[in-house]
């Protein structure tokens, strides 16, 4: 393990980040900008890594816990950015999410902000040199930006970037991504978009309609052995985990980090490696994987689930 994975790793307690950037990415997503109010307090992080954030409530809790994947380049060093969902409630009975809604219309630059880590298991294997496949659906590509930052910059293995939204309107990082895949060769982007716009399909800014399926996959991925990394909601992930398998993909080869549970896409929960799945806030604030203090974690291998103590 490297200096800085064990720097990453270890807990460094919960501290003090001003906003120095706010940042609309789409319709619904913004980038928040934090940096440490004490220089100090800085931490070096692997891609795919996520921050714990002390969430205000006006309840005798006082706050609760919010998970954000940073999705900066771990080579951007002194800062962090997170990029958040604005999450709203399908229905009058159910909450806005708590975080994500306090972030986007409380928040403001200048303001500080309690977090916590870098933290999380799902992390880029630096020392492999088989492809990499980086499979998002929508807010879920934040921790695979980061990861692509890296293998652009630090890598020549061969990278698949696939991800897939509603449409333009809610499509965050899309220039950064692009960006990033023409700034060297084996870079490949398929960006699919579920309902695209008029403006979507007159600007060109997508690759297909529709959803990712197997046969999309088959299409843009040459037979191989690859490193797959997913995110994203659990519709997405329980469609995509099954058809990942049946294409040959071992289950140790793929790594995941979605909103909920991580043991709902094994039948048999006997996956190989021990991870945990970090929690992103789910749109009503409360659900599976978050607990009445804070978040949960799922143990992959033994299905087993345990509350997160921020202390």
């Amino acid at each position: 393990m490297s200096d800085t994975t064990q720097a990453a790793g270890a807990s460094a307690g919960f501290r003090r980040f001003r906003v120095i950037g706010k940042t609309p990415e789409s319709r619904t997503i913004t980038s928040f900008h934090l940096e440490p109010v004490d220089p100090g307090a800085w931490r070096p992080f692997e891609p795919g890594q996520f921050l714990a954030f002390k969430i205000p409530v006006s309840d005798e809790r006082g706050h609760v816990i919010r998970t954000y994947s940073v999705s900066s380049p771990p080579s951007t060093t002194g800062t962090y950015r997170i990029t958040v969902k604005r999450e709203t409630a399908p229905h009058s009975e159910v909450p806005h999410g708590l975080g994500s809604v306090h972030l986007h219309d409380t928040i403001a630059v200048g303001d500080t902000i309690i977090a916590e880590g870098p933290r999380g298991d799902f992390m880029l294997d630096s020392t492999s040199q088989r492809p990499v496949v980086l499979l998002s659906g929508g807010v879920g590509l934040t921790p695979l930006v980061s990861m692509l930052h890296t293998l652009a910059s630090e890598s020549d293995r061969k990278v698949y970037f696939i991800h897939a939204c509603d449409s333009g309107d809610v499509h965050a990082l899309g220039d950064e991504v692009r960006a990033a895949a023409v700034s060297r060769r084996g870079i490949v982007t398929q960006i699919v978009y579920r309902f695209p716009t008029t403006r979507d399909l007159a600007d060109k800014r997508h690759d297909r309609d529709g959803i990712v399926t197997r046969g999309l996959l088959q299409d843009v991925l040459p037979l191989d052995d690859y490193d797959v990394y997913m995110c994203g909601p659990p519709p997405f992930m329980k469609a995509l985990y099954p058809v990942l398998r049946s294409l040959g993909v071992p289950k140790h080869r793929i790594a995941f980090e979605f909103f909920g549970p991580a043991t709902v896409l094994e039948a048999d929960a006997e996956a190989p490696v021990e991870t945990i799945a970090a929690q992103p806030e789910p749109a009503a604030g409360s659900g599976p994987g978050v607990a009445a203090s804070g978040m949960v974690v799922t143990f992959r291998k033994s299905g087993k689930q345990a509350a997160w103590n921020e202390h």
